[in-house]
């Protein structure tokens, strides 16, 4: 099996445009059961047809169950199993054992891959998956390259998934009550708050504050860097790896787009400085490459904001026919801006000024309307899914 890039799927539309930008899979999940339940996620309908989808072009599609379940999820847990066996999905992420077990035992035409919140972090517990009948296992993102490659070399079969960009959490793979004790959101049942990002200030018993100050706003000692490895992809799969993860079920139209139109290019092409770059028009946390290279201190984002980006996200094409295309707006732009194409097709990264510009209420120099369509000039045969974006 070549290596295969997995995207995050959100929802139905991001769910198209991450196999459009070149992603081999995508994970997602239902409206239960899966880690992410503020995404928009998916109806058993829009998973039916998202997989069907995926396989009318050789892609493939793999649903998250990976809560650690109660007693009461177990019924529902079962029918849903079967729906998805029926459905035909490739795959389902499983992080607890009695979910596991439950799926072998319901649905066993389902391949079982081990959620990143299992902790698999070393050769016996990946032996021991693949002996239950695991096919993949999605390893701790606290993993060496080393450390990967002696698994692979124990366990040959099994399929080694790792993240390879993205958000990264404060806590050991994942595993967090923080959200659970201060907002009453359990991270462990998909609903995290995040309070890992916000600013703290110590304080002792007596009520005295203790100045622990990184910058002017607090001290964010708990706010992880983001995943970068699209430099290392090379090493990943000579270490085992068969699946590099994109982390973002939460993300933007256009992060998703960016992201996996890089990591699709440097697969097929190497990795450049100006693929690179790509990475750079997104906003985001500093990069890291995180225990890659073995024990890293550095993993801390210690300003709470994030790098805003070198590009505006214009909008996106829904048509062009005859050098008029039609964009549906998502920030504002001008007459004579010059916009940039990105597109996983020959026209990324072309470039044009906005000419004959046409709203909603007829021809206009300035478009202010937020998902309102205008039209324009052309140069390109643009296509649907395309994405505009300005310089900064």
């Amino acid at each position: 099996m070549k290596c295969e890039l997995l995207a995050p799927a959100g929802n139905p539309e991001k769910c198209k445009l991450a196999l459009r930008y070149g992603a081999d899979a995508v994970y997602l999940g239902g409206k239960d059961f899966s880690l992410r339940t503020y995404a928009d996620n998916f109806t058993e309908a829009e998973l039916s047809e998202a997989i069907r989808a995926a396989h009318a072009r050789g892609k493939r599609v793999y649903v998250c169950a990976n809560i650690f379940a109660r007693n009461a999820d177990f019924k529902e847990l079962e029918r849903h199993f079967c729906f998805l066996e029926e459905a035909g999905a490739d795959g389902v992420l499983v992080s607890d054992p009695g979910v596991f077990r439950t799926l072998r035992r319901t649905a066993p035409g389902l391949p079982a891959h081990i959620s990143t919140q299992a902790n698999t972090l070393n050769c016996e517990a990946a032996a021991f998956w693949y002996e239950q009948g695991a096919t993949r296992v999605v390893l701790g993102r606290e993993l060496s390259l080393e450390e990967i490659a002696k698994i692979h070399a124990r366990v040959p079969a099994l399929e080694l998934e790792a993240f390879v960009h993205g958000a990264m959490c404060i806590s050991y793979s994942g595993r967090c009550y923080l959200s659970d004790y201060l907002a009453g959101r359990p991270s462990n049942r998909g609903a995290c708050a995040q309070p890992c990002r916000d600013p703290y200030v110590l304080t002792t018993k007596d009520g005295v504050r203790l100045d622990l100050e990184e910058d002017g706003k607090g001290t964010y000692l708990l706010n992880s860097k983001d995943l970068n490895l699209s430099a290392h992809l090379r090493a990943l799969s000579e270490a085992g790896v068969s699946s590099f993860k994109i982390e973002g079920r939460m993300k933007s139209e256009y992060y998703l787009a960016t992201v996996v139109n890089c990591y699709r290019r440097i697969l097929d092409m190497g990795w450049s400085e100006s693929l690179a770059s790509e990475l750079e028009t997104l906003t985001h946390r500093a990069y890291t490459t995180a225990y890659a290279f073995g024990e890293n201190p550095h993993t801390t984002s210690v300003s709470g904001s994030q790098t805003a980006g070198s590009c505006d996200f214009i909008g996106v094409v829904r048509a062009c026919a005859d050098g008029r295309l039609t964009l549906e707006m998502r920030s504002r732009f001008y007459a004579g801006d010059l916009l940039e194409v990105l597109s996983p097709d020959e026209n990324f990264g072309k470039t044009f000024p906005v000419a004959s510009l046409v709203g909603p209420d007829g021809p206009t120099d300035d478009a202010k309307l937020v998902q309102g369509l205008y039209t324009m000039d052309s140069p390109y045969p643009l296509s649907a899914g395309d994405i505009l974006r300005r310089r900064k």
